[in-house]
């Protein structure tokens, strides 16, 4: 990639892997435009799946699902889509009623069929409780397909709730599998106090959008009723109380949405102080003025 600073321009080389110390191209994409700017860039690109495969599995109970999905993560079958949906998130979005969620699999290959690798899954899924919903050939009417539409209905859904003074905040995070049940638990009871206190009711839905055979990546969502003049101020609370108890239980505070500003009380602590003192140092040799980025992932230099 080809990196722009107020210091100058650095470009590393384009590499299938290499072991020649820390790697630069880590630091920058992980920087949030601190650092520098990245103009250029080299990127892996793969031919457009022809072979596809897919079904959705429905559980009676959450944690049969969550052991189902980690079979599935450690199983070495590398599905496209492994997405399991909480018995909330899967009523709300994918209209469909269950005592302990759905697991939607996919699977697709530019190279070869995958329905193998699809019969596989599944099976392991049957094993921890599951119920097979619908094959591939009833794709259209599956609670997959559901939950993909609502999926991309919901910026738009969100945007007409808040206009109605609606709490709408999604939270992600990742953790290690033996340390999902207590967490999630921990989660949720942490938001049920917080609605109470804040709101006075609210609901919290949970979803896997990546799995890893580490752990599971948990994206959480919360709807509460707000009060106009008071939102904001209601979205902290909140906000600030699911956020302690990942940080609590050493979870990331961010798998994916990035650290910014909101994030950053809670990256100050998860990050290692060492760490915090080296990439001070970066910024300091790199942007000298705090002009890139002030106030993200770092406090700003008075």
């Amino acid at each position: 990639m080809r990196v722009v600073s107020p210091t100058g321009v650095g470009e590393s080389w384009r590499l299938p892997g290499s072991g020649a110390g820390p790697s630069p191209d880590r630091m920058f994409l992980g920087s949030e435009g601190t650092l520098g700017l990245i103009t250029e860039a080299w990127m892996r690109l793969q031919e457009r799946p022809v072979h596809r495969a897919g079904a959705s599995v429905i559980f009676d109970s959450f944690e049969e699902a969550v052991e189902a999905t980690r079979a599935v993560a450690q199983s070495g079958l590398d599905p496209a889509n492994c997405r399991l949906l909480d018995t909330v998130e899967s009523a709300l979005n994918a209209g469909i009623t269950t005592g302990g969620g759905v697991l939607v699999l996919g699977f697709e290959s530019a190279d070869h069929p995958v329905d193998t690798h699809l019969a596989r899954a599944t099976e392991l899924c049957r094993q921890h409780g599951g119920t097979v919903h619908d094959p591939v050939e009833n794709r259209s009417a599956s609670p997959a397909q559901a939950w993909r539409t609502s999926f991309l209905r919901m910026p738009y859904h969100r945007d007409a709730l808040a206009r109605r003074s609606m709490i709408l905040e999604t939270f992600e995070t990742s953790c290690t599998w033996d340390a999902f049940p207590a967490l999630h638990a921990a989660v949720t009871e942490a938001a049920q106090h917080a609605f109470a206190d804040v709101t006075g009711s609210g609901l919290l839905t949970c979803r896997f959008t990546h799995v890893y055979p580490d752990g599971p990546a948990p994206y959480y969502g919360v709807y509460a009723p707000g009060k106009w003049g008071s939102v904001l101020s209601q979205w902290d609370e909140i906000k600030s109380a699911v956020s302690e108890v990942l940080v609590k239980h050493h979870a990331t505070i961010t798998h994916h949405h990035a650290v910014g500003r909101d994030h950053r009380p809670w990256y100050d602590r998860q990050r290692p102080e060492l760490f915090a003192s080296a990439l001070a140092g970066a910024k300091r040799a790199l942007d000298p003025a705090g002009v890139l980025n002030p106030g993200v992932l770092l406090q700003p230099a008075s």
